[in-house]
């Protein structure tokens, strides 16, 4: 039985001996991971659809949570408790995001006689709600923005920000630039608030051009010491939702740095905080900070910290909930630098569209460590992934698929190194940011760090798949790629004319050798069904880029020496293989990998990985719509509708609906301006990926 002291803190040391962990994901693995190093059994909870997800494979018990949206599930904290009493775990680990930041869960997971591994409830309380915690900052000396009264807001106060008062993520926030939009921008935040903490309270603030995002880490005991871990830059953001995360924050002067550490330690002391937890701040433009919340659990970017502090905060946290002290008054030295980047199932040239689907591979190269710091003083590559290759991406829940951290002894290596990795991962399935990471990465105004809240917005090339000659010129090769692998896999293997010809050559020089040669050329012929003295038809196969959309026609022959492309220009096949092929490139050579799954072609290589759709020889003829139709970008669930209704008149880009999926709401607005003939959606219906929601008629032209 866990003893504690009257106030609910815990007694003393209270060993841990199975933790249930109230989450799924990326962050369970991780937690499981530290707990099997510290010899502490594991309890997973899933949905009906995270059945077969990999926190549930490698926990060593799972409990299962009927239903697949979050409110039926992750966020009904009864049913958490009564899975950790059902499986025997004595320790519940929040994670992030879901319940992590719930005081009444924390209470019930007490109140049930289990240790919470978290801070003290009425820490996460007073910080819970962002509008109390304000109060309390100010009260603490934090500098900060004061709230505004929505009603009040006029357009001297523009720009604004409405943001939801729980939770985080990037969720509920939306920023307001014309008066007549904040009406609109408040009912969207509390939906979507509603949706993803189970609270629909926001508030209004200033918001800051131009600002940076930096945050704190702070780790604290129950014995009055507070750790304060250096500070992290998470400006990098889409939809206000961190993409690239680095630490230490580069291009902070040392007085900025000591007001930032010394304003995070007052907050954790103000509210009695333990634990692990994180102090964010907006820095502006001026160089003044200003308190934006504090964060009562483990941040996703936390790697970072690790990295360079050499900790394992996962570690700490369950240390410190069995009562355990840090080892000292000061944390240990930072080390070097560390960047991570979040790779997401999304394609930022749509809207950053969710990609759900099936993961057939993901597969980064050189990785140190997964879960864990790399070992050594010069750093290394780490991965926290919450899904391998076989899983489905759901539709159910965020579409993060893993987390790649490059730490080095200085950021320009960590950051070389982590573009590096990226750009040579194998991502085979849905389409991802993957190529937005490696051209953010390389851009001269990160390597400067030039960063603020508003790097993306300001840089729209980098939302796009690519384009120009260059982009164009890989896809291209690509397909021609794709096309000589699937020739080889309906022959089988089979050398290229350059190949022929090298093994042509050597044969008159050795017997053996010429032996082989010959066999191989015999093999080409015999697959061929024989050698004719006319050229043979060119072979075309077609391919869609995806994403981008070009469509490319690869073109080549068989010949006595092998296989020869047709439309390229200084590309000779050395050898071509269902898996692999070899081309040489006005004079280099390079091979390229292949996978093929159900008509989609990944075709990587060290340059550019290209994924491809295999076209029929001949267009299908499709399923005519109405013009003006409105179909499904995903599947996903119909959480409002807007004023309009079928006859009604409407300008093009007026907002009709709303579609919640993977946790983010999407409009979908009227592409035309004309008349609404059909509204098809109600508000609760689940509709797949593709179905007509709406029909504009377009006004016919003056």
């Amino acid at each position: 039985m866990v003893t504690k002291d009257a106030d609910g803190t815990g007694g003393g040391p209270v060993p841990i001996t199975r933790v249930l962990v109230a989450n799924r994901g990326e962050i369970a693995r991780r937690v499981f991971r530290t707990c099997r190093r510290a010899g502490i059994a594991t309890v997973a909870v899933h949905s009906d659809a995270d059945a077969g997800a990999a926190h549930v494979r490698e926990a060593d018990a799972a409990v299962r949570l009927p239903g697949a949206a979050p409110a039926d599930t992750y966020l009904r904290a009864d049913l958490l408790v009564a899975a950790a009493r059902a499986a025997g775990a004595d320790a519940v680990h929040p994670g992030y995001g879901f319940l992590s930041e719930s005081a009444g869960f924390a209470r019930a997971v007490r109140d049930a006689g289990l240790v919470w591994i978290g801070p003290p409830p009425a820490a996460v309380e007073a910080m819970g709600s962002k509008t109390r915690a304000k109060e309390l900052m100010a009260a603490a000396g934090v500098p900060l923005f004061a709230a505004l009264d929505p009603a009040s807001v006029t357009a001297a106060d523009l720009p604004v920000l409405v943001k939801a008062a729980a939770g985080g993520g990037g969720r509920g926030m939306r920023v307001v630039r014309e008066p007549d939009t904040l009406e609109d921008a408040l009912a969207a935040a509390r939906a979507e608030a509603a949706a993803a903490f189970g609270d629909g309270e926001v508030f209004v603030e200033p918001y800051a051009e131009g600002a940076r995002h930096v945050e704190v880490q702070v780790l604290a005991d129950a014995h009055g010491t507070v750790w304060v871990l250096g500070e992290r830059d998470c400006s990098v953001q889409r939809r206000h939702q961190k993409v690239l995360e680095e630490t230490p924050a580069p291009g902070l002067g040392e007085q900025m740095r000591a007001v930032l550490r010394d304003a995070a330690e007052r907050a954790a002391r103000a509210i009695g905080y333990t634990g692990a937890g994180t102090v964010e701040f907006l820095v502006a433009r001026d160089g003044r900070p200003y308190f934006l919340e504090m964060n009562t659990r483990l941040q996703v970017e936390h790697p970072v910290t690790e990295c360079v502090f050499g900790l394992d905060l996962v570690a700490w946290q369950i240390r410190i909930a069995e009562g355990a002290a840090l080892p000292s008054p000061m944390p240990p030295e930072p080390n070097g630098h560390a960047v991570e980047a979040r790779l997401y199932a999304e394609d930022p040239a749509h809207d950053w569209r969710p990609q759900p689907g099936p993961l057939y591979r993901l597969d980064v190269p050189d990785v140190d460590a997964e879960f864990a710091v790399p070992a050594g003083r010069d750093g290394g590559l780490r991965v926290d992934a919450g899904v391998t290759g076989g899983d489905v991406v759901g539709v159910h829940y965020d579409p993060l698929l893993a987390k790649v951290i490059a730490w080095a002894p200085s950021r320009a290596e960590a950051v070389r190194r982590l573009a590096h990795a990226l750009a040579r991962a194998r991502i085979h399935g849905p389409v991802t940011n993957r190529d937005l990471l490696v051209r953010t990465l390389r851009h001269p105004d990160f390597a400067a760090a030039r960063l603020d809240t508003g790097f993306l917005d300001r840089h729209g090339e980098l939302l796009r798949h690519g384009e120009g000659e260059g982009t164009e010129a890989a896809e291209r090769r690509a397909a021609l790629v794709a096309a000589l692998a699937d020739a080889a896999r309906r022959a089988g293997p089979v050398p290229g004319a350059r190949e022929a010809r090298e093994a042509s050559g050597t044969a008159t020089a050795s017997g053996a050798t010429a032996g082989a040669g010959a066999a191989a050329g015999a093999s080409v012929v015999a697959r061929l069904g024989g050698w004719r003295n006319v050229p043979s038809q060119a072979q075309a196969k077609r391919f869609r880029a995806q994403p981008g959309g070009r469509e490319y026609e690869a073109r080549y022959r068989w010949e006595r020496a092998g296989l020869v492309p047709e439309g390229h220009p200084g590309t000779a096949v050395v050898s071509a293989a269902a898996d692999r092929v070899v081309l040489e490139l006005d004079g280099v050579r390079q091979e390229f990998e292949v996978a093929m799954y159900s008509g989609r072609v990944f075709v990587d290589s060290p340059s550019a990985p290209v994924s491809l759709t295999a076209l029929p020889r001949w267009p299908e003829p499709g399923t005519r719509t109405p013009a003006g139709s409105l179909r499904a970008p995903m599947p996903g669930t119909i959480v409002r509708i807007g004023a309009f209704a079928p006859g009604d008149r409407v300008e093009r880009g007026h907002p009709l609906l709303w579609l919640e999926a993977m946790k983010m709401e999407h409009v979908i607005a009227a592409p035309v301006t004309g008349t609404l003939t059909a509204l098809t959606a109600e508000i609760g219906r689940q509709v797949e990926l593709g179905a007509v929601l709406a029909v504009v008629k377009e006004e016919a032209g003056p």
